[in-house]
């Protein structure tokens, strides 16, 4: 009996050990985790995201520090968890799984979150000037997101790049894309233009194609001065709209025109004997509704 006492006392005394050689420096390691208290690598209160997050990251997160996102002179710089959330579940990771829950926002093509839940954070500090027709325009109402166009984590936001910016626009708008391969266009595929140039993809007050200024012919007129006038006789579509005659995104007709001429005049000038008349300012007869 006594032997059997002392081998469980040494069994015992064996178990202690093992768990005080073991178990407490692991337990004083975690600890120590826990209490230590990192730096912050790029912006204000980013520490919360690079006790994990570096630069081996793929994609490469931490790029964001070359972006004006990460301008840690600016006081308007958002941290992490301005855009991405507080993410308790995915910073703490409360069920110990390999696969960490999500944050509270992601930005990815997967819509993890709604367009309405990924614009939000970016509408909490982009708000006015150009942007302030946002909220109803054409972009928004089809849940278009600001990452579908732009990219926030790199300095190489294609967007924002004249001789890329047609590409990504030219993702949705193929339609344009392909026009903008005819003979004739604007110079887009040089890039010595881009989409913004004309439209406003935050929205406008225009009346059609969210465009940078009220009308069509005023956008026009930015490039197009000497149209303008003013002129003793002005022919009236281009005071109304030059898209009745010309198409902006290119065409197989010199300047742009949707049709050749006499064919283009003729689609408002008609004569009174036959179709095929040429038209002439200085016969009436040719003029629509001339006797």
């Amino acid at each position: 009996m006594n032997q059997s006492r002392r081998l469980r006392h040494v069994l015992q005394a064996a178990i202690v050990l093992l768990l005080t050689a073991f178990l407490l420096p692991g337990l004083a390691l975690a600890a120590e985790e826990e209490e230590r208290e990192y730096e912050d690598l790029l912006m204000e209160g980013d520490n919360v995201c690079t006790r994990c997050h570096d630069d081996a990251d793929n994609p490469k997160l931490m790029t964001i520090g070359a972006t004006k996102h990460g301008t840690s002179a600016d006081p308007r710089t958002p941290t992490c968890t301005s855009c991405h959330g507080e993410s308790l579940d995915h910073r703490n990771n409360p069920d110990g799984t390999d696969e960490r829950p999500l944050p509270d926002v992601t930005f990815k093509k997967n819509k993890h979150n709604s367009a309405v839940e990924m614009n939000a954070s970016c509408e909490g500090c982009h708000q006015g000037g150009d942007n302030m027709f946002w909220a109803a325009s054409v972009h928004q109402v089809r849940d278009v997101a600001c990452v579908d166009c732009h990219d926030m984590h790199t300095t190489n936001d294609l967007v924002r790049q004249k001789v890329s910016q047609t590409d990504v626009c030219a993702n949705c708008h193929k339609a344009q894309r392909s026009q903008e391969n005819k003979p004739y266009r604007h110079p887009t595929r040089e890039g010595m233009m881009a989409c913004s140039d004309c439209h406003n993809p935050h929205g406008s007050v225009s009346e059609k194609g969210m465009l940078v200024r009220d009308s069509v012919v005023d956008t026009c007129y930015t490039c197009h001065m000497e149209k303008r006038g003013p002129n003793l006789w002005n022919h009236q579509p281009v005071t109304e709209d030059c898209t009745i005659c010309h198409n902006p995104h290119g065409s197989t007709v010199q300047n742009m025109l949707k049709v050749r001429v006499p064919f283009l005049c003729q689609r408002c000038h008609e004569g009174p004997g036959h179709r095929a008349n040429i038209v002439s300012l200085s016969d009436p007869g040719n003029l629509a509704g001339g006797g």
